[in-house]
């Protein structure tokens, strides 16, 4: 496909030049963004395709989570091409953030500026999502994140925004209900220092505050992302812990199984149980071993559950990729499945006309019956609360789920987002 390497931002200048008699060709077109049905050229195959840029940290520490949200994003993808539902197919490319938000956005510049991308997914690091949510903004293409921190469909939300993933407010909120009701409501914190890490402390906090007029925040300590040794903090977890009811662990990827095997090393779960956002990833069961048993984790997916069509795509993805899939499997899928859909509906491959058709639209997926709601376009998925044990059979912990919420009851009130769209 011919790329087209001008500067994209004001698509809708263009479009009207184009209308208008402009002297831009038809042919000059190919590769650019948004390229409207309604523009013709049905003879031109430009038009039957639609450009994605998938961006994954795929070195460092969240690069397993990013594999699996990848292979997600791959197989819905070639569900979409295999299939006459869609009159269009999808192209992609891949591209490496690294975790670092500057990264991530030249690589956004890349992506779209340079390769035509008209639609981009990706970025589990809250930090770098939050810098592709002004990228896309300023670009207008829509963006399908992959990190969880409220602000991203809260307060820095933008109406080409729309989030499959699960929130740090939706997971906070079955946490914070199940830890007040069954261990207590004296709480000290481990997070990560940078933007989800924070995220989990206010979202967590602000709900056990709602919960218990006797909730007490007992200490808070912070690590760096990337850490590998977390004694210091351990030590310091340890010295509060006959004054806690619980410990909150506010991390994800390898730094959080990190953490967990170092914590069970030390008999720390001994002294105080320990409830984190993601330990239900199969990443960190598999990268904390033993160190993952006994404790407690929100749960924004796994494979078992008997939901929607999600048998149909553990089925798919165990076929294709060997393995079952995870949280950020599902994401990359359903949030290109949500995405091809909208275009679908718009008929029309131009952003701008899908964004409109997207926000409220009612899918059927994994969930069962979704959409992004259109107050904030965060998804309105179903949470669960588990604990993962010790296996009948090797090393991976089971999680065995206790409560679940809707995506209703989940959800924060729209007013309460900070999002204005």
């Amino acid at each position: 496909m011919a790329r087209d390497n001008r500067p994209r931002g004001r698509r809708r200048d263009l479009l009207k030049a184009i209308t208008a008699g402009g002297t831009i060709g038809i042919s000059g077109l190919a590769g650019c963004v948004g390229d409207p049905d309604e523009l013709g050229g049905g003879d031109d195959e430009n038009f039957d395709t639609v450009q994605f840029g998938v961006l994954e940290p795929r070195t460092g520490e969240f690069s397993a989570l990013a594999k699996e949200h990848y292979q997600g994003t791959e197989l819905a993808i070639q569900q979409i091409n295999d299939s006459d539902e869609y009159d269009f197919t999808i192209e992609h490319e891949e591209y490496d953030t690294q975790l670092d938000p500057a990264t991530a956005t030249q690589q956004a510049q890349q992506a779209v500026q340079s390769d035509g991308a008209q639609f981009i997914s990706g970025c589990i690091s809250s930090s770098a999502a939050l810098a592709i949510n002004s990228f896309v903004a300023d670009n207008e293409v829509v963006y399908t994140p992959g990190a969880a921190d409220i602000s991203i469909t809260g307060e820095n939300c933008n109406e080409y925004v729309f989030r499959f993933e699960t929130s740090t407010a939706q997971i906070a909120e079955v946490m914070a209900q199940w830890t007040a009701d069954e261990l207590g409501d004296q709480i000290v914190y481990h997070i990560a220092d940078y933007a989800y890490g924070e995220s989990v402390l206010n979202e967590v906090e602000t709900r056990m505050e709602s919960t218990s007029d006797s909730y007490e925040r007992v200490n808070v300590t912070r690590s760096d992302q990337g850490s590998t040794n977390f004694e210091a903090f351990i030590s310091q977890i340890s010295d509060v812990s006959d004054e806690a009811d619980a410990l909150v662990v506010g991390m994800t990827g390898a730094d959080l199984a990190i953490f967990l095997s170092q914590a069970s090393s030390r008999g720390l779960p001994d002294e105080i149980p320990i409830v984190t956002t993601t330990g239900s990833f199969r990443a960190v069961r598999a990268g904390g071993g033993e160190g993952v048993y006994n404790t407690y984790s929100g749960v924004r997916y796994v494979p078992e559950i008997e939901t929607g069509d999600n048998q149909e795509f553990v089925q798919a993805y165990e076929s294709e990729y060997d393995a079952p899939p995870d949280n950020f499997s599902r994401v990359g899928y359903e949030s290109i499945r949500m995405v091809a859909n909208g275009i679908r509906e718009a008929g029309s491959r131009d952003p701008t006309t899908v964004r409109e058709s997207l926000s409220g639209m009612e899918h059927d997926t994994i969930f069962g019956p979704n959409r992004f709601r259109k107050c904030d376009q965060q998804a309105m998925n179903p949470v669960w609360m588990g604990e993962c044990v010790e296996p009948d059979s090797g090393e991976l912990a089971d999680v065995e789920l206790l409560t679940q919420l809707s995506g209703e009851e989940a959800a924060p009130d729209c007013e309460e987002t900070g999002c204005e769209l």
